[in-house]
């Protein structure tokens, strides 16, 4: 796949299902010290509140997404992009998607933990309206290393903040 000169790789984003796991599971370790096993992966989309989502380009996964629905907000528990296809805004249009999923009535916000040593996330997240709202010390299983605690809060559309003073008045 040939990708210089782009800036953006249009993806179609969708629910995974069984046969992408191979896929996956490669962006996954080459995208991970400590990646996630297909076990993992199982375990975690068999709970009924758990979601997978694929970011697609000419029939080959590019990205991945795990999440969780709880009732005020969505727990990003796994994000990558293939090393090959970063910045041209895969992770940015997956990020979409699942901020669309968001209302000022039901689940209003989205978590996720970042790795302290994992810069280019936290860096990632902060440009796409995350902000780190804590440290979880000792976070990790698998190492002594600590995790950001970031969050992204649904945001009015802004034609709803830009109405006339006259709707704002008769409302």
């Amino acid at each position: 796949m040939i990708l210089s000169g782009l800036r953006e790789l249009p993806v179609h984003i969708r629910w995974m299902i069984r046969r992408d796991m191979a896929e996956v599971l490669q962006i996954e370790r080459a995208s991970f010290e400590f990646p996630w096993g297909e076990d993992d992966f199982i375990q975690c989309l068999r709970q009924r509140n758990c979601i997978g989502m694929v970011a697609e380009h000419d029939e080959r996964i590019v990205g991945f997404m795990i999440y969780q629905l709880h009732r005020t907000r969505l727990h990003v528990m796994n994000f990558a992009v293939d090393p090959a296809c970063r910045r041209l805004a895969i992770g940015s249009q997956m990020v979409a998607k699942l901020a669309s999923k968001l209302s000022p009535h039901r689940r209003s916000q989205i978590l996720l933990e970042v790795r302290e040593t994992n810069l280019d996330a936290q860096l990632f997240f902060r440009k796409e309206g995350f902000r780190a709202i804590s440290v979880l010390r000792d976070f990790y299983e698998d190492t002594t290393e600590d995790a950001y605690l970031m969050q992204y809060r649904f945001q009015q559309p802004v034609e709803a903040e830009t109405a006339s003073p006259i709707a704002r008045l008769a409302g």
